[in-house]
């Protein structure tokens, strides 16, 4: 049996549609809480798959939430270990910093759905397979591109959207994984950012319902393609 392990930060930033497309591939999914489980208590470097799932602080916070200290450390150690490793949003943030590439505020908030424009890597990547759909944008920080990385979406918002370092990382400022049949929950967690931001709930939530079949339907097939190359890489998706 094959192991996922995804590290959360907020408890509805879960691994939203990409967790029913894990279990169906025979993966056994476990949730470590990064405020308050010892990320080394669990198989963190040895699980087939370890994801990092987004929330509301930056990358370079430890000072005021010292537990990214560790949570670095473990992403370090998968980095080197080149075993099979997602970033979303905060998690893509905090895999950039750990590659050495800076994060920092846009100015402003990219909140609500729109469709990432693919450079000619992410045509030819699994992100492909998103076409034209909206996906989900919710931030306020950006990363640079890390050395070596390939730079794979953007939007006119934020320029960098994605990238990946080789077949076995894969990094996203956008929450493709986002159930919009559960945008409640975000709607509900978020709502101090949202009037902050001045937007409308409403309007978030008309979006999402417009998008509650082709928006999964999409992000299963982005994020089965990523899947097939990790699973055919050698060694378990470990690349050489």
């Amino acid at each position: 049996m094959k192991t996922a392990i995804a590290i959360r930060h907020l408890a509805f930033e879960d691994l939203g549609t990409l967790e029913p497309l894990l279990q169906a591939r025979g993966y056994t999914v476990r949730y470590l809480d990064a405020t308050v489980d010892s990320l080394y208590a669990a198989d963190t470097l040895s699980a087939d798959l370890l994801v990092l799932l987004g929330g509301p602080i930056g990358a370079f916070d430890d000072p005021a939430y010292p537990f990214i200290t560790d949570e670095l450390a473990v992403i370090r150690h998968r980095l080197e270990s080149k075993r099979p490793l997602l970033g979303i949003c905060l998690g893509a943030q905090l895999i950039a910093r750990a590659l050495g590439a800076s994060v920092s505020g846009m100015g402003g908030k990219e909140i609500g759905f729109a469709p990432l424009t693919l450079t000619a890597e992410g045509n030819a990547s699994p992100l492909a397979a998103l076409g034209d759909v909206p996906v989900l944008h919710w931030h306020g920080d950006r990363f640079d591109m890390p050395a070596g990385a390939t730079r794979l979406a953007g939007t006119a918002i934020c320029a960098n959207q994605a990238f990946r370092v080789g077949n076995h990382v894969l990094a996203l400022q956008c929450h493709l994984e986002a159930d919009p049949r559960r945008i409640e929950r975000w709607l509900v967690g978020h709502a101090c950012e949202l009037a902050l931001a001045g937007i409308d709930p409403c309007a978030l939530r008309a979006e999402a319902q417009a998008l509650q079949s082709d928006l999964p339907q999409a992000a299963r097939a982005a994020f089965a393609a990523w899947l097939d190359e990790v699973e055919a890489a050698p060694s378990g998706g470990m690349s050489p």
